[in-house]
C-alpha cells in the first residue's frame, strides 16, 4: 500500500545517559541507519582541532570570544564548559532543519537537555538510557579500556547524579540488548513523527478530503 506523504516539522531526539549506558553507540546507529533520515546536530566548541577532525564535520571551531558572543546574543540552544573549553549547539542550523521537516538527533548530558527542553519543548522527544544494573556499567567502563581507574571511578560517581535525573525525560529504556534498546528508539521516533502536533499538512489534507464530491 502506498503511503501519502503529508508536509511535516522536524523534531529533536535527544538521548542522554551516564558514561557507558551506550546512548553514544545507540546515537551512531541510528544515524548510520539511512532510511531514518536523521541528522546528527554538530556542536560549536572552542577546544582546539584535532588533526583528524573537519571543522562543519565533527564539530565547528571557534574562539572563546566568539563563543561568548554568540551565546550572550541567544545563538545557542545550550552550553556548557567542560574541562576548560566551551560548548554548545547553534540555532540557527537546528531551527532550519525543523522547518523543513527534518529531524535531528542529539547526544548530550541532562543540563544541555534542560538548556533545550526550555527553549523548544514542543519540538523535543527526550530519551534516557538506563543501564541493566550498576555493576554493569562499571563492567562496561572497565572494558572500554580508556580510563584509568580514578577516572573510571569519577565517571560511577556522576553517573549517580545522572541517573537521579531520569524522570525529567520523556522516555526511559533499560540498556541491557543493545539490539532490542535500539528497536525501542526507532519504535519511538516512527510514533513521535507521526503526532497530530508535527504534521503540519495534515489540515489541508483532511480539508481536501472533506471537500470531495
Amino acid at each position: 500500500m502506498q503511503s501519502t506523504d503529508i508536509a511535516r516539522r522536524g523534531l529533536m531526539l535527544i538521548l542522554s545517559s551516564p558514561s557507558g549506558a551506550g546512548k553514544t553507540t545507540l546515537t551512531r546507529s541510528l544515524i548510520e541507519r539511512n532510511e531514518l533520515q536523521l541528522q546528527l546536530s554538530i556542536s560549536l566548541t572552542t577546544r582546539p582541532r584535532r588533526p583528524s577532525e573537519v571543522d562543519g564535520v565533527h564539530y565547528y571551531f571557534t574562539e572563546k570570544d566568539q563563543f561568548a558572543f554568540r551565546r550572550d546574543r541567544g545563538d545557542l540552544l545550550e552550553w556548557a564548559e567542560v574541562h576548560g573549553n566551551f560548548y554548545g549547539t547553534p540555532r540557527q542550523p537546528v531551527e532550519k532543519a525543523l522547518a523543513s521537516g527534518q529531524d535531528m538527533v542529539f547526544d548530550i548530558d541532562w543540563q544541555g537537555t534542560q538548556q533545550i527542553v526550555e527553549k523548544m519543548r514542543e519540538d523535543v522527544v527526550t530519551v534516557f538510557i538506563l543501564p541493566p544494573s550498576f555493576a554493569e556499567l562499571r563492567s562496561r567502563l572497565d572494558r572500554r579500556a580508556e580510563d584509568a581507574a580514578d577516572v573510571i571511578a569519577r565517571r560511577l560517581e556522576n553517573a549517580r547524579t545522572e541517573i537521579a535525573r531520569w524522570e525529567a525525560y520523556d522516555y526511559v529504556l533499560i540498556n541491557d540488548d543493545l539490539n532490542h534498546a535500539f528497536e525501542q528508539l526507532v519504535a519511538i521516533l516512527q510514533a513521535e513523527r507521526l503526532k497530530r502536533k508535527r504534521r503540519t499538512g495534515l489540515a489541508h489534507f483532511v480539508e481536501s478530503l472533506l471537500s470531495t464530491p
